[in-house]
């Protein structure tokens, strides 16, 4: 009873309020008995295109998920499978090392790359300066949306590859004894012993990544703010720009949140129903 009591506080009674918020028309500001109910006006609104950024910012979020989520898994990989080979005496310097960037927070990581990223001053403008000749505006409009990515992948790309490290180590050594017995070459042994009894593990690191993918905020915010112009206006950011920044629609953000929220719940659902499909 304490935990579900604790769970209805915490959880339960927040839930609830958005949903209500987002059926009525209030405002930033405002006294909350002064909203009005308008139904799914607020749905209609978003979906039908009168929030010319709505579809758009869905567009990029499910893109850098996809995009982000995808290279982190094939770089995780490698990463998990360096670490698996052998054994040497500096493995858990490589461990700190790898540790490093998820434990950074997010917003400092951000502050720390929009520095380096600097077109004028940055590190790797320097770099390229002295090496190549060129200079690339890394926040400008053709670069933005890249750079964000490439911030992603170097935080989370060790998160991974621990996970996946993980499911690597309780893959029992027998199984691959008995595939080179059986004449199996490594790519067989990769298809048909690796990846079957590493796949739950995999989907569970999917899982993950993406949900964050989908409801990143702080390294774009701090970053770019959205711009330039709306190029990285994800769907985190579109919500605090209605509600908070600009205009104070909460009952529009509150909508918005319902939406990215049905988004996650659907693609959790579909990875949680491969995972127990595949345990079945």
């Amino acid at each position: 009873m304490p935990a579900l009591v604790i769970m209805a506080v915490l959880v339960a009674f927040p839930t609830l309020f958005l949903y209500y918020i987002s059926l009525t028309d209030y405002e930033m500001g405002y006294d909350l008995a002064s909203a009005n109910l308008v139904g799914i006006n607020n749905y209609v609104r978003l979906i039908s295109g009168r929030d010319r950024v709505f579809w758009y910012s869905v567009a990029i979020s499910l893109l850098f998920m996809l995009v982000a989520t995808m290279i982190e898994m094939i770089l995780g990989y490698g990463l998990a499978s360096l670490l698996n080979q052998k054994e040497y005496k500096l493995k858990g310097l490589v461990f700190g090392c790898l540790v490093v960037p998820i434990a950074m927070t997010p917003s400092i990581a951000g502050q720390i790359w929009k520095l380096m990223l600097n077109s004028e001053y940055g590190v790797f403008n320097y770099l390229l300066n002295r090496l190549l000749h060129i200079k690339v505006t890394w926040l400008g409009p053709d670069m933005v949306f890249l750079s964000v990515i490439l911030i992603d992948i170097w935080q989370w790309t060790p998160y991974v590859a621990l996970i996946l490290y993980s499911g690597l180590r309780a893959i029992p050594i027998e199984s691959y004894e008995t595939a080179a017995v059986e004449g199996a070459s490594r790519w067989q042994s990769f298809c048909y012993v690796t990846v079957p009894m590493l796949k739950p593990v995999l989907l569970i690191a999917v899982l993950f990544r993406s949900i964050d993918c989908l409801k990143t905020f702080d390294i774009p915010y701090v970053l770019t703010q959205g711009g330039p112009g709306n190029l990285t206006e994800f769907m985190s950011l579109h919500i605090y720009r209605l509600g908070f920044a600009q205009t104070g629609f909460i009952g529009r953000a509150a909508a918005m949140s319902v939406i990215l929220s049905i988004i996650i719940t659907v693609l959790s659902g579909f990875i949680i129903a491969r995972m127990r499909k595949k345990e079945a």
